[in-house]
């Protein structure tokens, strides 16, 4: 009798026949706990810094945590999926508010030891230290917070590509394991592995089965984004769906639950971001501003107690890292974005975005600018001017500049204070101009290129929706996406879509390429010409739905092109919702604040010409020519020696407007693209170039003018 077959036997006979008739994308292929760390190291350098700091700094001392606080600590960095302790965290930052106190304190005790005596302590630079310290303990202490933060949104912008993905591929199979495989592979990070950590915790024996695996990792999903889990659960719930209508229309109705959680999302953001980014402005742009036009009266009247390196730490250290600060917590309450994809690196012109040869050619060309900048403190070298054969300064008198009067060009006291004059203003002027044009012509020179390919991806996206209807309805009718992708072409000739479909049908026909190599080859594929989520989110459907007939795919790419169509109404009305606050930002950042910011340069300039007069009145015995008897009293109150020179203020106020430029750039872009590291570069290097050539412009006739209006009054008066 013979021996009856054992399951076992049975499966082992026709496991592979079966898996080969169900799919070609096989769970089984890929290694998901080696992808699970390979992946986590190469794409969160960022994670792996501070988990490398923990391990070291944090490893030093055991701090017991409150279980509160563990608990606490333990679900952000869950969330940030970091390798730490809590009890490694809390010791990071202690340890870091102690090293930097501790490092402050012996600098400033070894200054007032190497000067010898405690009267040379240096107290502001202790101060500083004690407050820097007190800040990084508690941003190191809220870090894991702040990175599970950013997880989340740069997870989040993935949301809907994701359910996009199952969606697509369960409508013509019905398999949950196999559809999130998909997904992962396709995906960007860091949604794609969480995905993959999905199956990792299976393969580690966490959970029995994938089902189980991903519910307990939606859970965490929970207080960020329901609409997420209720496409997930719709997903699920279409498995036990008897009818094949019935199963995609509850599919379809995942997808759409998703967008609109991300609509509604967004339109929230855009009511809420509102009051806060003009708070921001008016304490971090308006408020400095204004503030700088006393900083001359107070610092000729505080006899000293006022100088360029307090003012230099105020506006160019404290304020902008406030402003920094304030709009980096405004843009950690945003939704996730589209930002910038992965495949902007394959385009054959990132190399040149990447290089740093710009920045040297930047250089030398603004090297000019700085030399005229910094020429009124390189004269007074002794033996700078002599070996050039003029003058170290000169009045206006000598230059036959007589209507200005008899002050000098840089106006250096006798005890090296200075320079007071209007000559020093000017030159001082090309300094900020220089540093604007160094970052605008390398951000010119490393973008320019690239973003013309980054608005031809634009307008593909534009009109893809309706070519790829097109191409959906060729399939339809029988034609092998090979031949499709030919046909397309030919009959959107003139558009960008058919650019690209041409490009396609090239590499299939002449450089015997498969479909997905035509696309995605990483040295020819065309996804490298046209680098965009929407278009590779796309094609990857069309080329797993064709592997199950055209009939499949064709559908898919009706559905794309449904999608595609949804996805731009969105855009389009975020767009216009953010618009006003794009608008008054951006204006108050190249208009507004560079305006009242040259001003009150001139202002300063004035305030010092008229103390300057005043003085030379005073000392020639003149000041009865005023009508000012106790001219001498006036001057002890507002003493020009001890006044913050205009030449190092307008260099603070310029660098300032600078700084503000940067950040507030960046914020614009987050705000209206998500993160997008090829658009913020373009937009700082064109809003540095329109914010400081109306700062200089502002500053120069302001300050022209406002001198020689103190000159003709003060002349009128016998000064």
């Amino acid at each position: 009798m013979p021996r009856k077959p054992t399951v076992e036997e049975i499966l082992r006979k026709h496991s592979a026949k079966i898996e080969s008739q169900m799919d070609s994308t096989l769970v089984g292929e890929t290694n998901y706990s080696k992808e699970y760390t390979s992946f986590k190291k190469e794409m969160a350098p960022e994670l792996s810094r501070y988990e490398k700091w923990c391990a070291s700094l944090g490893n030093l001392i055991k701090i017991n945590v409150s279980e509160k606080d563990k608990d606490k600590i333990r679900k952000h960095l869950e969330e940030a999926h970091l390798d730490v302790l809590p009890w490694q965290a809390l010791t990071l930052s202690v340890m870091s508010f102690v090293s930097v106190f501790l490092v402050g304190l012996l600098i400033s005790v070894a200054i007032s030891l190497i000067k010898g005596s405690i009267e040379f302590f240096p107290v502001l630079f202790f101060v500083l230290v004690v407050f820097v310290s007190i800040f990084l303990f508690y941003f190191v202490n809220a870090y894991p917070e702040r990175l599970a933060k950013k997880w989340r949104l740069k997870a989040s912008s993935q949301m809907v590509p994701a359910i996009l993905y199952i969606v697509v591929y369960m409508r013509h199979t019905p398999n949950l394991e196999k559809a999130i495989s998909f997904a992962s592979k396709h995906l960007q990070p860091p949604l794609s592995l969480d995905f993959k950590k999905v199956f990792y915790d299976v393969e580690i024996g966490k959970f029995s089965t994938i089902k189980e695996s991903l519910d307990n990792y939606l859970e965490s999903w929970k207080d960020y984004s329901v609409e997420f889990i209720e496409a997930f659960h719709l997903i699920e719930g279409s498995l036990f769906e008897p009818n094949n209508t019935r199963r995609i229309a509850v599919l379809e109705k995942s997808l759409q639950v998703v967008l609109d959680g991300v609509y509604d999302k967004m339109l929230k953001f855009t009511h809420s971001v509102r009051s806060p980014l003009t708070n921001v402005y008016m304490l971090g742009v308006v408020l400095p501003t204004l503030a700088l036009a006393l900083l001359p009266l107070a610092s000729a009247m505080l006899g000293g107690i006022l100088k360029t390196v307090h003012v230099f730490i105020l506006f160019n250290l404290i304020v902008p890292f406030m402003v920094y600060y304030l709009t980096d917590k405004v843009l950690m309450l945003r939704p996730g974005g589209y930002g910038e994809t992965i495949f902007l690196e394959r385009n054959p012109l990132y190399p040149k975005y990447k290089s740093k040869d710009a920045y040297v050619r930047a250089f030398f060309i603004c090297l000019p600018l700085f030399i005229i900048g910094f020429a009124p403190l390189i004269l007074q070298i002794p033996g700078v001017a002599d070996m050039f054969g003029i003058q170290a300064d000169y009045s206006f008198t000598e230059l036959g500049l007589n209507f200005l009067g008899d002050g000098k060009l840089f106006d250096f006291k006798e005890n090296g204070v200075g320079p007071f004059g209007i000559g020093a203003v000017f030159f001082s002027l090309f300094i900020p101009i220089g540093i604007a044009l160094f970052f605008s012509i390398a951000a010119k020179e490393r973008t320019k290129e690239l973003i013309k390919e980054r608005k031809k991806t634009k307008q593909l996206e534009a009109e893809f929706n309706n070519s790829l209807f097109q191409l959906g309805n060729r399939i339809g009718n029988g034609v092998p996406p090979e031949l499709a992708f030919g046909k397309v072409a030919e009959s959107s000739r003139g558009l960008m879509t058919g650019d690209f479909f041409r490009r396609v049908n090239y590499n299939i026909r002449q450089m015997g390429m498969s479909v997905e190599r035509a696309i995605f080859d990483p040295n020819r594929g065309t996804l490298n010409y046209y680098p965009s989520d929407l278009i590779a989110t796309s094609m990857r459907v069309l080329i797993e739905s064709a592997k199950k007939g055209l009939k499949a795919a064709a559908m898919s790419l009706m559905n794309i092109s449904q999608y595609i169509k949804n996805i731009q109404k969105i855009t389009m009305r975020l767009k216009d919702m953010l618009a006003e606050i794009v608008s008054d930002m951006r204006s108050n950042m190249t208009f507004l604040a560079p305006l009242l910011s040259g001003i009150v340069v001139g202002l300063a300039t004035m305030i010092a010409s008229i103390l300057n007069k005043l003085e030379i009145a005073a000392s020639i015995g003149d000041a009865s020519a005023l009508g000012i008897s106790n001219i001498d009293g006036i001057l002890e109150i507002f003493n020009l020696g001890s006044m913050i020179p205009p030449y190092y203020l307008q260099i603070i106020v310029g660098i300032y407007i600078i700084q503000i430029i940067f950040i507030l750039t960046g914020t614009l872009v987050m705000i209206d693209s998500g993160e997008d590291r090829l658009e913020k570069t373009n937009k700082t290097g064109k809003n540095l170039k329109k914010g400081i050539t109306l700062y200089f412009l502002v500053a120069l006739i302001a300050t022209l003018i406002l001198f020689i209006l103190t000159t003709v009054v003060l002349g009128n008066l016998g000064v």
